[in-house]
């Protein structure tokens, strides 16, 4: 039998039906992440094809903003902490390695994942404020946003790995 995406495996225990798609999503991105930023190491974990955003930006981005919405999504307000990573977000730091960053992501994935069990179902369109202008959103709202950004930002990092790692012509 073919490796089935998540979606298709079945429900994931403790999760409530209503977001069984977001947790699939958030799976299916955990899965592949490692897969797709394998082979970036070294200069090529901050090389920006085109201009673009590197891998080591898209692994930061994609561990940070699962955070940050997830914050919002529990009614709290950003950190200073969390300000401080968002500040840093693409900045090549040295102790920054791929594996790092990926197991970062990892992590990230696994607490949204706790944090979707623990979502009472009642509370989905319950009002919640996003950023310090405080803009209107519900709990399923940045809940589902947290998913499609995530696999937005998956596809962007698996064409940026694959650039960088391309032989030269």
């Amino acid at each position: 039998m073919p490796h089935l995406e998540p979606w298709l495996r079945g429900p994931l225990p403790g999760v409530p039906d209503l977001l069984q798609p977001v947790a699939h999503a958030l799976v299916q991105a955990r899965e592949e992440v490692p897969e797709y930023a394998a082979d970036v190491g070294g200069a090529a974990l901050w090389a920006r094809p085109a201009g673009r955003a590197s891998v080591g930006f898209h692994l930061q981005h994609l561990a940070g903003v699962l955070d940050r919405l997830l914050t919002y999504a529990r009614g709290e307000a950003l950190t200073e902490a969390q300000l401080a990573a968002l500040a840093a977000e693409g900045k090549p730091r040295p102790a920054l390695t791929t594996g790092g960053l990926v197991g970062a992501f990892e992590d990230a994935v696994d607490r949204a994942l706790a944090q979707l069990r623990a979502t009472n179902p009642a509370t989905l369109l319950d009002a919640r404020a996003v950023g310090r202008d405080r803009i209107p959103s519900t709990v399923l709202g940045l809940l589902v946003h947290a998913a499609e950004h995530t696999q937005r930002h998956v596809g962007q990092l698996l064409v940026t790995a694959a650039v960088v790692t391309a032989p030269p012509m």
